[in-house]
């Protein structure tokens, strides 16, 4: 696969991932429960204490790294594409930990923080790969 398609493949989930925190960050804020076809599970895990991170919305810090992401995949060379692939790996490793939490202390699921961790996986393999890739077989 190419760095530009795999730069693309970056930048449509990355994307993606902003809608879906940014609509976490305005469900947190607005104070409203979000759509959700889960009888009551998005509510519980937004209102659970797992919900915030040192006073911090979770929501609000995926989408801190998701732009974070997203600029990085505009910026051109090796640092850039470094701070993509770091920056989703944390992302993960913190999805994993949040899904956790989700599962065996709040005892929910929420499909939104679901869709999230399933677009910061995504972006860690592509990013990762991205990253790894021989430098000479990299086409701009």
């Amino acid at each position: 696969m190419t760095d530009r398609r795999l730069r693309t493949a970056g930048l449509v989930l990355a994307v993606l991932g902003v809608a879906v925190a940014g609509y976490l960050v305005y469900v947190h804020y607005a104070d409203v429960d979000p759509v959700c076809n889960i009888a009551h599970g998005c509510h519980k895990v937004q209102t659970s204490e797992y919900a915030k991170l040192a006073g911090i919305p979770v929501a609000l810090l995926g989408l801190v790294g998701y732009v974070t992401i997203l600029v990085a995949l505009l910026l051109p060379g090796e640092p850039a594409r470094m701070v993509a692939a770091l920056t989703a790996l944390v992302g993960f490793g913190f999805s994993l930990y949040l899904t956790y939490r989700e599962l065996f202390t709040i005892d929910a699921i929420c499909q939104w923080c679901v869709a999230s961790a399933i677009i910061m996986t995504l972006l860690a393999v592509v990013t990762t790969w991205r990253l790894l890739r021989e430098p000479d077989t990299m086409v701009v």
